[in-house]
């Protein structure tokens, strides 16, 4: 068993060795060498320059289950909410997981990365996104334990990324399961992935959000020597609307109402490459406008696994709170990307209109600043954040976010930089605090005051009273787009 030497046990042995003015001399070597080793806790590095982060990314939930509506019960985030600074008006840099999860967790935008869609194959087909360090990685070469639990990429990394990016074994995330029997699922021939359309309850040891959740819960309970950076990615609300019963069970299917960003005529004024980007798998269409019934039955899906995840971060919390981190950990909770639950006659995301790109955010820091910011800011300024208030040695790559420190520290605190969605090579959405603009590949745009009409009902892109409005947007646009990387838009 090593044996530790203690201050005040040496003094006695060195005392007769030294006149008085040596050892005063002696003394003051020692403590300031003590000061350093006998006193130091194993969980040092956990002072307040170097906290802690909980990150838990949720898989396209919409604005309203961050408190734009009451109709979706979501306790836990309305706490947390209340407790935070909450960032009222945060957009995704694109409407579809992978690469706004791409985006964020580099801190580069998709007009650089080329990494605009789904499907492909992002982490090896970018060059870009090849050389650059990954959040993980940046927060585990600056001293971290780096902790990964459930859906975080999407896509898998390049072969031995994955272990640079996370300290912990296994590295296990589920999947999108459990599936709907075929007698649960209602799909149209149009449907490539008919086990993702349906609506039905299981058991809660199934499913991969509560093993994940339990397995963040378990870490708290530990004993960690170092900071640490936690990624949580949890799979709902995304398709299929499968959660434990007792969610279910919040809501009465008969009083779900049709939601009133939904209007019937809605697209008569959008263009026709807009109208291409919508409902690719029939699903609006079996189960939306045509069906009332069937729509209802599944928002209330959608429902009650927003619910379930509110559970899971709740339980995240309360661990958290009864752990030795609580007054040292920084948690940032948002989804990848909005959510269509019939807006626009389109179910899911995939469009550049407000209900895909609005992803709202909280951040919950350890002084207990509370704020709701009303500026637009993006995921990709959540990178440069992280590198700020963690005092993190800088990336490799060169950010495009900015750090949104001074929300968290100034209430009064605002800017005018509007954010930014892309969704292809010249296909971008630019939204302020009170106006969106939308351009297309094609040259088709869209324009639309939000402050009075917040449902996007109405395109004013050839209204000349907003082309004033509209020059301003446009200078945002990219002198220069990266070459489209393959992938699925439709």
């Amino acid at each position: 068993m090593k044996k530790t030497i203690h201050f005040s046990t040496l003094l006695v042995w060195i005392s007769p060795l030294f006149g008085k003015t040596k050892l005063l001399i002696g003394i003051l070597i020692l403590s300031l060498i003590f000061s350093c080793k006998e006193g130091r806790n194993p969980k040092e590095e956990n002072s307040s320059d170097r906290p802690n982060v909980i990150f838990i990314v949720i898989d396209d939930m919409s604005a309203d289950a961050f408190g734009g509506s009451e109709k979706i019960i979501t306790p836990n985030i309305d706490k947390l909410r209340e407790n935070s600074v909450f960032f009222k008006q945060a957009y995704c840099a694109a409407p579809v997981s992978i690469p706004s999860r791409a985006s964020f967790f580099t801190g580069i935008s998709p007009h650089k990365s080329g990494v605009y869609l789904n499907g492909g194959d992002p982490w090896n087909d970018s060059e870009v996104l090849k050389e650059a360090e990954t959040l993980p990685e940046l927060f585990k070469r600056n001293g971290y334990y780096t902790f990964g639990r459930g859906k975080i990429y999407h896509k898998p990394l390049s072969e031995g990324r994955i272990e640079r990016n996370f300290d912990n074994r296994p590295i296990y995330e589920g999947g999108f399961g459990p599936y709907p029997d075929e007698q649960h699922r209602v799909f149209s021939t149009k449907d490539k992935f008919p086990e993702f359309w349906g609506v039905q309850s299981f058991p809660d040891s199934i499913f991969p959000d509560i093993k994940n959740t339990n397995a963040v819960i378990d870490f708290l309970d530990e004993k960690s020597e170092k900071p640490f950076f936690i990624a949580l990615g949890l799979w709902r609300p995304h398709t299929p609307f499968t959660a434990p019963q007792r969610f279910f069970d919040l809501y009465n299917e008969d009083d779900i109402e049709i939601p009133e960003s939904y209007k019937e005529d809605d697209l008569n004024d959008v263009p026709e490459f807009a109208k291409s980007l919508l409902d690719p798998f029939g699903r609006f269409e079996i189960t939306g406008a045509n069906n009332i019934d069937r729509w209802k039955h599944f928002i209330h899906g959608y429902y009650a696994c927003s619910s379930f995840v509110d559970w899971n971060i709740g339980r995240v919390m309360d661990a958290l709170k009864g752990s030795n981190y609580a007054d040292n950990t920084i948690v940032v909770v948002f989804s990848d990307n909005g959510f269509h639950i019939g807006s626009k006659n389109h179910w899911e995301k995939n469009t550049l209109w407000e209900t895909s790109a609005l992803t709202p955010m909280v951040i919950k820091m350890p002084s207990g600043f509370t704020n709701t910011v009303e500026s637009p800011v993006g995921l990709i300024d959540i990178y440069p954040t992280m590198v700020d208030i963690c005092n993190l040695k800088s990336p490799s790559q060169e950010l495009d976010g900015s750090s949104l420190r001074k929300f968290m520290e100034q209430k009064d605190y605002s800017w005018d930089k509007p954010a930014i969605t892309y969704f292809g090579e010249n296909m971008i959405s630019i939204r302020n605090r009170d106006y969106r603009f939308i351009e297309y590949p094609d040259g088709s745009t869209e324009f639309y005051d939000l402050k009075h009409d917040p449902f996007e009902f109405k395109n004013l892109s050839e209204v000349p009273e907003y082309k004033k409005q509209i020059e301003e947007l446009k200078q945002y646009i990219p002198d220069k787009f990266a070459k489209e990387l393959p992938g699925r838009r439709n």
